[in-house]
């Protein structure tokens, strides 16, 4: 049997840590086996019904902390259990009688382990178990799948004894001859009359499957009805303990008979002979194609080959995980009660729409400020056709401007720029005060400084003017005119990711080349951003909008335009140095952050990021792991979290305006309110969908906007990433900012700032 088995899982029940468990946790690790620990039979249980462990040992030894047996009992009514070896450590008693194990083994145990903590006799234990109960019960579980796949069989599949005693017949079979299972098992097959033999032919056959060579042919056989019916038949000898015969399988199909309409419905029916010499039939006409069948079907034909091709759409087994849970409910709504089964059809109906992660909102009157933000952020627009069209300006990069100054090296920045980036590696940075310094060009200045300090030109094997040099051009194509969306705000995003990148636990997880993605991911993130967001650019026909497929069309653009940009010219060409494979990782992982960007997914991201790491992180914090760096490790270090935490950090560095100090958040506030003020303008102007309506400057209250944003957006993921590495600055200035903004709403004021006094 070629069955591939997964890495053994091992479940630990003990109460106390003692030199026992801690014998089969080091056994577990020099087999390479998974091992889980529980200290209570609750969470024993709960560990199980999750992980389903292929081995569970139980502390048998002290009944004041739990029953064990008792534990074993709960375990083995469930389903899962079914095939799990559980094994009762038990105390060392030299001085009294070898107790008896029918205890043990009515409660469900599969053996008893006399307690020796030495390791290897723990580590003998174990693999004595892997190769012995363990791969049995993988055998059974195999052949329940085997068995499952063979009552699914459209062929009649028969199993008999060596002495040709029917043991088991699969519904094909029965539909076929039109006997009951319970009319054949036991019998031979010389009572049951459904084999129209000659001797000779009968001894043909034995003659050849007794030496243990399978048997193929044609043969009549008899149904229950008294019906003939041609047969193509496979026999297969099957070698068992000894290494003599111990079961024969027979596979039939019907043949083909064209002169009975009844019979289209049967399996392929046709004649063939038997070479007696060779005990093989060799059907010749195995491919041939009947053309007189096939041309006088007429539209019989077509309804059969739709009805096949159905049957084969049905039989389709492409199993997402989605489609597995599903599956799964379905089956459950078979034997539940009617109101269960109404509930679940309404379970069905939420996880078949595409949008699983985003929160439902109730009218527009509830909350109009936070349905626009939704509206806004989270969808491609209303995609209706209209005649108008936004042209992004003539899909022009630009160059650095020869007037402008730049410095030379960081020893060249002038005094009042260095002084604007003093404390640069504190979260209270004034970015604001660096735009002033720089006159609206802090990419560069900062870029320079933070790229620096995290080495990345060593990394990319570059110089520092040609980093230089890559900034200047990735400045030149942010919009200054946008009063939100333009290089401070890459300059900020970019501070925030190095702030988060200097956390320890953020340390610990991610590698260089992490770093470095997250770093130029942050300065290009936005990079030729019109000012407008993705649902105006599909409302308005925008080219960006057609070349991407009305999806991520400006996160795509800011991905695709850096590279184009980087790689264009060897004088700005940051990775021209790098080896190839290198290369790829880094480009891949750049462009996963700049996508991770987009709000569509805004809550894919953070329920994964929770459910992914702060959970797992939580749960060996609850179980006294904090010390255990192996399984937070584990849980930090896969390159499947590690993904995750890179899309949460530059998620939460791109929108963590209402985590800065006061002032920089009132900026930022008006800036991007100011932003959706033009485009709600130019949206009434060519006639095109209002995206926002609430961004309407006559009428909108910032407060209450700010307000929904950090309700709906801000909160439960600054929770997460604060629960992960650790920012209690930035939730104290989440705080004050709701409460201004709450104040600001209080007393109905709609603008920035409250009036002079």
């Amino acid at each position: 049997m070629r069955l591939h088995q997964d890495q053994l899982q091992v479940l630990l029940v003990f109460a106390k840590e003692d030199n026992q468990s801690n014998g089969f946790c080091w056994a577990c690790e020099k087999a390479g086996f998974r091992c889980n620990i529980a200290r209570t039979p609750e969470s024993a249980l709960e560990c199980f019904l999750d992980k389903h462990h292929d081995i569970i040992i139980i502390d048998h030894r002290h009944s004041r902390y739990f029953d064990a047996e008792a534990l074993c009992r709960s375990i083995r009514t469930t389903k899962p259990s079914e095939n799990t070896v559980i094994i009762g450590v038990v105390r060392r008693h030299a001085d009294r009688e070898e107790s008896s194990i029918l205890s043990l083994i009515s409660a469900g145990f599969t053996r008893r382990y006399v307690e020796n903590s030495n390791i290897m006799a723990c580590y003998n234990e174990l693999i004595q178990l892997e190769f012995g109960e363990v791969r049995a019960q993988f055998k059974l579980r195999a052949c329940n799948s085997l068995f499952t796949a063979l009552e699914k069989s459209q062929e009649a599949i028969e199993i008999t004894s060596e002495d040709h005693v029917i043991q088991y017949v699969n519904p094909a079979f029965e539909t076929v001859m039109g006997y009951q299972i319970g009319e054949l098992i036991g019998k031979e097959l010389t009572e049951v009359p459904i084999n129209e033999k000659k001797a000779d032919f009968l001894d043909t056959i034995n003659s050849c499957i007794k030496i243990g060579k399978e048997w193929q042919g044609m043969y009549y056989a008899k149904k229950k009805n008294g019906d003939s019916i041609q047969q193509n038949v496979k026999i297969l000898p099957v070698v068992g303990q000894g290494g003599k015969i111990r079961h024969y399988v027979s596979i039939s199909r019907l043949c083909n008979d064209n002169n009975k309409a009844e019979k289209t419905c049967e399996r392929v029916q046709a004649e063939s002979q038997t070479d007696i010499q060779s005990c093989r039939h060799k059907d010749r006409r195995k491919g041939s194609l009947d053309v007189r069948s096939t041309t006088s079907r007429g539209s019989d034909g077509i309804s059969q080959r739709r009805h096949s091709s159905m049957a084969r759409i049905h039989s389709m087994t492409i199993e997402a995980p989605i489609t597995k849970v599903i599956n799964i409910i379905n089956a459950a709504q078979e034997s539940s009660p009617m109101p269960v089964a109404e509930a679940l059809d309404r379970v069905l109906e939420i996880l078949r729409t595409t949008e699983l992660y985003s929160p439902q909102l109730g009218t527009k009157d509830e909350d109009p400020h936070t349905s626009d933000l939704v509206g806004g952020l989270m969808t491609d627009g209303l995609r209706r056709l209209s005649g108008n069209e936004y042209i992004l300006s003539a899909k022009q990069t630009h160059q650095v401007a020869g007037s402008l100054i730049s410095p030379i090296s960081l020893n060249d920045i002038p005094p009042r720029i260095t002084q604007a980036m003093e404390n640069e590696e504190h979260w209270d940075f004034d970015i604001f005060e660096l735009e002033a310094a720089t006159h609206k060009r802090p990419l560069v200045y900062l870029g320079l400084k933070i790229f620096a300090r995290f080495g990345i030109c060593e990394f990319l094997n570059c110089s520092e003017s040609t980093l230089r040099s890559w900034l200047q051009v990735i400045e030149a194509n942010y919009h200054s005119s946008n009063s939100y969306h333009n290089s401070t705000h890459s300059a900020d995003v970019l501070h925030a990711t190095a702030y988060f990148l200097s956390k320890e636990r953020v340390k610990q997880t991610l590698d260089p080349i992490d770093e470095v993605a997250a770093l130029i991911a942050a300065t290009v993130h936005d990079v030729d951003h019109p000012g407008r967001t993705n649902s105006f650019l599909c409302n308005a026909g925008s080219e960006l909008a057609i070349l991407y497929n009305d999806t991520a069309v400006l996160e795509s653009h800011h991905a695709a335009l850096a590279f184009q940009l980087t790689t264009r010219d060897d004088k700005c060409n940051i990775f021209k140095n790098m080896e190839r494979n290198e290369y790829r990782t880094l480009r891949q992982a750049i462009i996963d952050m700049v996508l991770a960007t987009e709000m569509t997914k805004h809550f894919e991201h953070v329920n994964k990021f929770v459910n992914s790491i702060n959970k797992p992180l939580a749960a060996l914090e609850e179980n006294g792991n904090n010390g255990d760096g192996d399984s937070i490790k584990t849980v930090l270090t896969s390159p499947e979290n590690r993904i995750l935490i890179k899309r949460m950090l530059i998620k939460c560095a791109d929108i963590s305006n209402p985590c800065r100090p006061m002032e920089q958040c009132i900026e930022w506030a008006g800036r991007i309110s100011e932003e959706y003020f033009a485009q709600t303008d130019e949206e009434k102007r060519q006639g095109l969908p209002v995206v926002m309506p609430v961004f309407d400057r006559n009428t909108c209250s910032i407060p209450k906007s700010q307000i929904s944003f950090i309700d709906y957006f801000i909160t439960d993921m600054f929770d997460a990433w604060d629960a992960f590495a650790d920012l209690p600055n930035l939730m104290q200035h989440l705080d004050n900012n709701f409460k201004y903004w709450k104040g600001l709403d209080e007393r109905k004021l709609r603008s920035l700032r409250p009036p002079p006094e």
